[in-house]
């Protein structure tokens, strides 16, 4: 199966560094760190092609949105079931590949059929505690 046809979109040369970018990547990057990685390479290209491309991919479901970052955007090529680990100095996220059995009783429900849940843990990571020691 070509890139085309499992995208379902015109994969230019500049989509193609992105999907490149994105693939197997684990970091859960802003389109800003996308941008900068692969401007490298492309140096003509503008920030809105890698949002625009983003939102594309977003739309056709390739790629999720995060909205765990207050000051921007993330997102994650990972779309298979996980949740989140977020540090609050450094704000890195790290994957957890864990089922959580949460059952909301009627009430709790609203009337709302439950089709899947996402839970994000917060903390410091293990960089950033090394950090604080070494300050003391």
């Amino acid at each position: 199966m070509t890139l085309k046809k499992t995208y379902h979109m015109k994969l230019t040369p500049q989509r193609l560094a992105i999907l490149e970018y994105l693939e197997g990547n684990k970091a859960h990057p802003s389109a800003s760190d996308i941008y900068k990685a692969v401007s490298e390479k492309y140096p003509m290209m503008s920030f809105a092609t890698v949002y625009n491309t983003l939102d594309t991919l977003r739309g056709k479901k390739h790629v999720r949105e995060l909205s765990i970052d207050s000051q921007k955007k993330r997102f994650d090529p990972n779309l298979k079931p996980h949740h989140h680990l977020i540090c609050l100095e450094c704000r890195a996220i790290t994957d957890v590949h864990r089922n959580f059995a949460l059952d909301l009783t009627d009430s709790e429900r609203f009337g709302y059929e439950i089709t899947g849940n996402h839970v994000d843990f917060y903390g410091v990571c293990p960089k950033c505690k090394r950090g604080r020691r070494s300050k003391i």
